[in-house]
């Protein structure tokens, strides 16, 4: 079966379900709303690195995205907010948000996001940066498992406040809103927003394939022998710690790419993102999906993005208590998630079957 020739057969159906499927059946409406589950992907592919191979469980992976986001908000925002744009507030040339706090000056720090190039390496630089610092602090101490957990929603919770705090700096409570172009380009409109969502596919399969190749290759093994046996692993010489803190800054990176996405497609960036009750949905798609699976993550973020939209159209009233049954039930039901599910039933059935054809 070409499903299991070489191990790509699974990714090749995710390729072709969301380069031609989606495009295809959807409209563009909900075809933008397809690329913003596909940005909570990023997040559920990096949290299969730090959580499935490296035992590192993250509930504040919203930080990363946030701060993925507010990085790209930042530049999208200023080119909004040139002097003719803004020409009615009482400081021209600086965000309406800084105008309406009585701000008279761009904060420095804000100045280099002018710059796109600046712009793209902050938001690999800025989350990858906090991440190392983070991990490093905790994984040379040897803090894990549930503490390591307990820090990184400390953090979450930190930043929100501190975003929400900072009103005059980042927008508050409101985020960074009223994003329109990219380098003169509206990214406003349908066919705009066409391209966003296959540059944000495109990207998605290149980060699985780049995640495949790190499990595939000896640090892969060296992740699901340090999760299983980390004192052997340590007893063997190797130095645990930056083992964890590679995961770790990698879902770390993932997760702002699939932020700045995520402000190029919707248009906004706001602390509701940044926070621990985020962080821990996004820990929900990799559960759902498989935490082993690079490519079930995928399909967790989308079937638990999907039942929340069609949840809250259908139910309003109903919604969170329909949300939590899908969650409990499918990891009752499925304890590996949907890739278990799939290994479990799906596979032996389709190569049964291609047994038969062939004899």
């Amino acid at each position: 079966m070409f499903l299991h020739r070489g191990g790509y057969g699974s990714f090749i159906v995710l390729a072709l379900l969301i380069l031609v499927v989606f495009p295809l059946t959807l409209d563009v409406f909900r075809l933008n709303l397809m690329g913003k589950y596909l940005t909570y992907a990023f997040v559920a592919v990096g949290l299969v690195i730090a959580w499935g191979y490296g035992g590192v469980l993250s509930l504040g992976q919203g930080v990363f995205f946030g701060l993925g986001g507010y990085c790209m908000a930042m530049f999208l925002k200023l080119e909004a907010s040139d002097p003719v744009s803004t020409k009615i507030q009482s400081t021209p040339g600086i965000p309406d948000f800084m105008d309406w706090n009585q701000l008279t000056a761009l904060p420095l720090w804000w100045k280099p996001f002018h710059s796109l190039p600046f712009s793209l390496l902050a938001v690999l630089v800025v989350p990858g940066l906090l991440a190392f610092i983070v991990g490093f602090a905790m994984f040379k101490r040897r803090v894990g498992g549930v503490y390591f957990a307990i820090i990184t929603q400390a953090v979450a919770l930190i930043l929100s406040v501190l975003i929400i705090g900072q009103q005059g700096y980042t927008g508050g409570v409101n985020g960074i809103t009223d994003l329109r172009t990219l380098l003169g380009w509206d990214i406003r409109g349908d066919h705009a927003k066409l391209i966003l969502y296959f540059v944000n596919a495109v990207l998605l399969l290149a980060a699985i394939l780049f995640c495949r190749r790190v499990t595939r290759s000896k640090l892969g093994t060296l992740l699901l022998a340090m999760r299983d046996k980390e004192d052997r692993v340590r007893f063997s010489g190797y130095d645990v710690a930056m083992f964890k803190v590679f995961s770790f800054c990698l879902a770390a990176v993932l997760a702002a790419i699939g932020g700045a996405m995520f402000t190029l497609q919707v248009g906004f960036m706001s602390p509701s993102f940044v926070g621990i009750v985020p962080s821990i949905e996004m820990v929900i798609y990799a559960a759902v999906g498989g935490r082993m699976s690079l490519v079930g993550a995928v399909y967790g973020a989308i079937l638990v993005n999907l039942g929340k939209t069609w949840f809250s159209e259908s139910f309003p009233n109903l919604w969170l208590f329909l949300m939590a049954a899908l969650f409990i039930g499918v990891v009752m039901a499925f304890p590996n998630g949907l890739a278990g599910l799939y290994d479990s039933h799906v596979k032996p059935w389709l190569m049964r079957r291609g047994a038969r054809s062939t004899s």
